[in-house]
């Protein structure tokens, strides 16, 4: 495939190693952001691109929300810092609180962490640990799904179900299964098979990295085989909580609740480092009566600033009616992806509520290579709209906050993007 490029020659190569891409053809005015409000992001090229991607789907309440912005302020003056290491402080205990009180379900205590990786490598330790203090060590697999993401930390890219180098770094995923995640009978031959190895099963409701929604029946099955064989079950949240796919939690609309739930992105609406985990009370029974210390602790986690950033993120998703705005957004969603499916070379689409996936078909009918969607993505960047790419197709978050306005900038954006990558040959 010869792809034509359209964006400008890199200027002399930045001081800043820029994440998951190469750096000698990185466009750094094009790419480079040096403002962001509302659902916009200013550029050093100049250009005014609207973000469809909320961030990194974690700026749900858009970019610059005050009242967020105000509490954060307010707590960095009234305590710059405090650790929680072997302590605790009021704002902690009052976020702790308040995210203990938004779930259908009920669960009794918080840990705080600064990634969703670094969470889902705190919820691995914490499942082994509850089978240590409970009389079985041999529970040390961890299962996760095929084509799943959980972060990039040596333990959540174990857990990772995408090829991300594991081999090319070593990452050790001896203890690690992956199952796909809508196969009843690959989950049944793994729970025959090494049932009572298993520490947990962790599950994204709708897979991160291509936006595919793990069916209600295979969760209800994995629930099943809970109750046979022990294993905790623990709920990775980090995209798809604080209203991306309906209410606080997707788990909320589970039949039975998850042992854990893993949160982050939203919870803040992106402005600190920060995740939690939510722990049911069976796990936190086990370790009080075996009076047994958690061995895990972030310098930077649960500080005053964060706490503050999750209680002002509660505060406004409620004074904004969250709910209504992901309704409405889901929507706009449903509208635009049925117009796109119009114009060739788009394909089916895929995930939840306002976390959706738009796959692309090459012209042989197969699905779009990685690179061939990473020049789509730069199109549509060009042409005013940032999307972010997935698996064989494009990915669309949009913040709760959008409006039909903001809908109909993202269509013609993306329209133009798709017509300049088929007239540069992009989808031969």
């Amino acid at each position: 495939m010869t792809v034509v490029p359209i964006l400008p020659t890199p200027r002399t190569q930045l001081p800043l190693w820029v994440p998951l891409t190469t750096q000698h053809d990185f466009a750094a005015d094009s790419f480079t952001a040096v403002k962001a409000d509302g659902v916009h992001v200013t550029f050093e090229d100049g250009r005014r691109r609207l973000c469809a991607k909320s961030g990194l789907w974690n700026a749900n309440l858009g970019y610059g929300n005050q009242h967020i912005a105000a509490n954060i302020s307010a707590e960095l003056q009234a305590a710059s810092y405090l650790p929680l290491f072997r302590s605790a402080h009021r704002q902690a205990i009052d976020a702790s609180a308040a995210l203990l009180g938004l779930p259908k379900h009920a669960f009794h205590r918080v840990v705080f962490s600064t990634s969703g990786g670094a969470a889902n490598d705190a919820a691995m330790k914490l499942a082994r640990q509850h089978f240590v203090l409970k009389g079985q060590p041999e529970r040390k697999l961890i299962v996760g799904l095929k084509g799943s993401y959980h972060g990039l930390t040596y333990g959540s890219q174990a857990l990772s179900g995408d090829e991300l180098g594991q081999a090319m770094y070593s990452v050790d995923q001896r203890n690690i299964r992956h199952i796909a995640f809508d196969d009843g009978k690959e989950l049944a031959q793994l729970m025959r098979r090494e049932g009572h190895r298993i520490a947990a099963v962790i599950v994204e409701p709708v897979l991160g990295s291509g936006a595919e929604a793990v069916p209600d029946d295979f969760l209800e099955e994995v629930m099943k085989h809970r109750k046979q064989h022990g294993f905790l079950l623990v709920a990775d949240e980090v995209a798809t909580g604080f209203g991306r796919v309906g209410g606080w939690f997707a788990s909320d609309d589970w039949v039975e609740q998850p042992d854990v739930i893993i949160t982050s992105k939203g919870l803040t609406n992106g402005t600190s480092a920060c995740a939690a985990l939510l722990i049911g009370q069976k796990v936190t029974e086990t370790f009080d009566m075996n009076e047994a210390v958690f061995v895990h602790g972030e310098t930077q986690a649960g500080t005053p600033a964060t706490c503050a950033a999750i209680l002002g993120t509660i505060d406004e998703m409620r004074r904004l009616d969250f709910r209504t705005l992901n309704k409405d957004v889901s929507r706009g969603l449903d509208t635009l992806i049925t117009e796109l499916q119009r114009t060739k070379g788009v394909g089916n689409s895929s995930g939840r509520g306002c976390m959706r996936g738009l796959k692309l078909l090459s012209n042989n009918g197969l699905p779009l290579s990685a690179e061939g969607v990473l020049a789509v993505v730069k199109r549509i960047h060009h042409a005013g709209a940032i999307v972010q790419p997935g698996p064989g197709r494009i990915q669309l978050l949009p913040a709760l906050v959008y409006t039909e306005e903001n809908f109909q900038e993202l269509r013609i954006a993306i329209k133009a993007g798709l017509t300049t990558a088929h007239f540069d040959g992009v989808f031969a």
